[in-house]
């Protein structure tokens, strides 16, 4: 593992959306149990496919979340004068690594 990598997973700080983000995945770890039992009861593919478009749905719903808290709180609030090519690089690394 490279060092630039160990810095940046050994960076830890409050996440605004935390709470928000773990009550969604709840929800989305329930949604996926419900879909496995429809595909173990024989349910209609129709039915099985909307469920899964749900769950897409509500993942990129929390890849959002996740996003903005990071170009927030890990990029925008570097510091007084961060260097300006530095945060642009995050915030391509950020979106390289969502989409």
């Amino acid at each position: 593992m490279s060092g630039e990598n160990q810095i940046r997973q050994d960076h830890k700080h409050k996440h605004k959306e935390t709470r928000a983000v773990l009550n969604r995945l709840s929800k989305i770890e329930g949604h996926v149990r419900s879909i496995k039992t429809m595909v173990e009861q024989e349910r209609p593919c129709s039915d099985v496919l909307m469920q899964i478009s749900a769950v897409r749905a509500a993942i990129d719903k929390v890849g959002k979340i996740v996003l903005e808290d990071h170009l927030e709180s890990c990029l925008i609030k570097t510091g007084d004068h961060p260097d300006e090519n530095e945060v642009w690089a995050g915030v391509k690394e950020a979106l390289d690594i969502y989409f």
